[in-house]
């Protein structure tokens, strides 16, 4: 009897580097993905932003919202310089005035006025991206004082300022 030696070589395997790498960059792009469109870094999904439905939450205003007047006396107010805008218009150039103050607690002003060329700057940035079209909802500026008040609040640092009041806004 003769011995038939049988080659029995297995295929050599593929490596699974390349789906492990792809899966990888798929989940770290589908996070920052994710993290860009929350913070605000793209304009994707602002309509449907947390903050506006914070903003419609609030109680409207002249109505209590439980603050004592220990606490409406431990409140600071720091008033902006008015930001004037040039925004393009289909027909022709308009300019929008935005004035504000800022509703701290008076042991945060100090560290708020200390930053403030730093909201200004912000808050520039952040209306001079804006179009016509988005201050034509009759819901914009609520929106907008919510997304400029995350904005402001990432500036100065979390629970710093209480509120944004908008004193001016004016397209002409």
């Amino acid at each position: 009897m003769t011995d038939a030696v049988v080659d029995t070589e297995e295929p050599a395997k593929k490596s699974k580097m390349p789906l492990i790498i792809g899966v990888v960059l798929a989940v770290a792009g589908a996070g920052g993905g994710f993290f860009a469109v929350q913070s605000g870094l793209l304009p994707f999904g602002q309509k449907d932003a947390p903050e506006s439905a914070h903003v419609a939450e609030e109680a409207p205003e002249g109505v209590d919202s439980g603050e004592t007047a220990e606490d409406i006396a431990n409140l600071a107010f720091i008033e902006m310089e008015p930001i004037v805008i040039s925004m393009r218009a289909p027909s022709g150039m308009m300019h929008l005035r935005f004035r504000a103050q800022l509703e701290v607690d008076v042991v945060h002003q100090a560290e708020v006025e200390k930053v403030l060329p730093r909201v200004v700057d912000v808050l520039n940035s952040y209306l001079r991206a804006l179009e016509v079209e988005d201050l034509s909802d009759p819901m914009a500026l609520p929106k907008l004082r919510a997304q400029m008040l995350r904005r402001i609040n990432i500036a100065t640092g979390q629970g710093r300022v209480r509120d944004l009041l908008i004193m001016d806004f004016v397209l002409n």
